[in-house]
């Protein structure tokens, strides 16, 4: 599919996302509801992974350079963040923790039943 309309379907359902952030009574991310509408979108097969392949590819594979503006923005206000340096530290280690947990046992629970349904 053309690289023009991939990348109007992804910013579409961003913009969507936005629209959900504005119009919700409470704050949500634009960026998750953006995503939820995707994979919804995905699930029902209105879109088709064909239809977003490549560019998705493409943002994937560069997605380090969407993380340079908040590097920027933390070493900016450093000295802002040096008072609670401890408490971000600790939060940032058991965070990182669990999502290892979280991702392992995700992991081994989906290779169990997959396991199972072949040998069914």
């Amino acid at each position: 599919m053309n690289i023009i309309y991939q990348i109007a379907i992804i910013f579409s359902i961003c913009w969507v996302g936005q629209i959900i952030e504005s119009l919700l009574p409470f704050p949500f991310p634009a960026s998750v509801a953006a995503m939820v509408l995707l994979f919804t979108l995905l699930c029902l097969r209105a879109v088709r992974v064909d239809h977003i392949r490549e560019k998705s590819d493409f943002l994937l594979g560069n997605m380090a350079f969407f993380f340079i503006p908040a590097g920027v923005s933390i070493i900016n206000y450093f000295d802002v963040l040096r008072s609670a340096l401890l408490p971000l530290l600790v939060i940032c280690l058991v965070t990182t923790v669990l999502t290892f947990a979280a991702t392992a046992y995700s992991v081994r629970l989906t290779r169990y039943l997959m396991d199972r349904r072949k040998t069914q």
